[in-house]
């Protein structure tokens, strides 16, 4: 039997006040469907990219990649899954919402101690810090990584699981409020890149050495440094615009700064598969159950105010992760 729900919706795109909170009616869970009854719902700026129409998809649509929650309905055929089982996901638009249903072989079983407010916080973020730091660049003893944004929500785990796994991490952040916040989560050094030649500073710290690997989501902003504070053969990873999309790499650049490599990955080009799902979510838990890192929620938002969630975002007044409850 169909449900009423409400769900926060976008008819356009624009700025947060496209963010519509509207009754919705959610049918029943299709053969291959589970339903879930969400208890928190994470925050990625790729959220914001979407809403500004830099990403592109069919309108009216409900945003969001990732959430916690409990199944309350199984489609016919669903095996391996319960009615009640807890489970998180970070996956296909859809999770501003009280409810949804959603292809089982995306969901994820909780451990028992991982609560939903961490899941709905850690699944997409820690997805993406564990490709960057097991596929893209295998980071390990002895690199020395530069990552942007340091004080975000996946800057805050990249950076504890970079450390973790013996990499000397340099963190670049927006403001010196943000400073201490980034050295207590696995930063060797950090730069207030509005305040400092950052790559000038890199230099520095490495003996004029650069850096083996570039972790870049900001973008316009940080680009011209960030090739500037490589080493020769280092790699610049390309993963996000929060400032706007960096402009396009000239292939002379690359050798002329030091044969460098560029790439531009995408989470969901590395979790495809069922398995590929199971396979980095054993290691994320993994990692965090060790004490890698641990997940720190510095700000949470009702559903029903996702617009003054995504507001902050933009204005980069939070810190760490930032989640709604319905």
């Amino acid at each position: 039997m169909s449900k009423e729900i409400h769900a926060i919706r976008i008819h356009q795109n624009g700025g947060p006040e496209v963010l519509q909170w509207e009754k919705t009616t959610l049918p029943d869970p299709a053969p291959d469907e589970v339903q879930l009854l969400h208890h928190a719902i994470g925050l990625n700026f790729l959220e914001v990219n979407f809403r500004a129409g830099f990403y592109k998809t069919d309108m009216p649509y409900i945003p969001g990649n990732e959430a916690a929650g409990v199944i309350t309905a199984i489609g016919k055929g669903v095996a391996g899954l319960n009615i009640g089982d807890r489970v998180a996901y970070a996956g296909p638009l859809g999770s501003y919402s009280q409810m949804r249903n959603i292809k089982a072989d995306q969901v994820i079983v909780l451990p028992d101690n991982v609560d939903f407010q961490t899941a709905a916080a850690l699944m997409f973020k820690g997805f993406t810090a564990r490709y960057l730091l097991r596929d893209t660049f295998p980071v390990g003893p002895g690199h020395v990584v530069l990552y942007h944004a340091a004080a975000g929500g996946l800057g805050l785990i990249f950076c504890q699981w970079a450390a973790a796994l013996g990499a000397t991490v340099i963190g670049t952040v927006g403001s010196d409020a943000k400073v201490p916040l980034a050295l207590e989560h696995g930063c060797r050094h950090v730069i207030n890149y509005r305040r400092q030649d950052f790559a000038a500073r890199v230099r520095e710290l490495t003996g004029g050495q650069g850096v083996d690997v570039v972790y870049d989501a900001v973008g316009k902003d940080t680009f011209e440094g960030s090739l500037d504070s490589l080493k020769t053969r280092g790699l610049w990873v390309s993963f996000g615009r929060a400032s706007g999309p960096p402009p396009a790499v000239e292939m002379a650049t690359l050798a002329a700064k030091g044969s460098l490599y560029a790439t531009r990955p995408t989470l969901f080009h590395h979790i495809n598969t069922a398995q590929q799902r199971r396979d980095a979510a054993g290691d994320m838990f993994a990692a965090l159950q060790s004490g890698a890192f641990k997940v720190e929620i510095n700000q949470t938002y009702p559903l029903q105010d996702a617009s003054c969630a995504h507001a902050d975002m933009e204005a980069r007044n939070t810190t760490g992760a930032s989640i709604l409850v319905p």
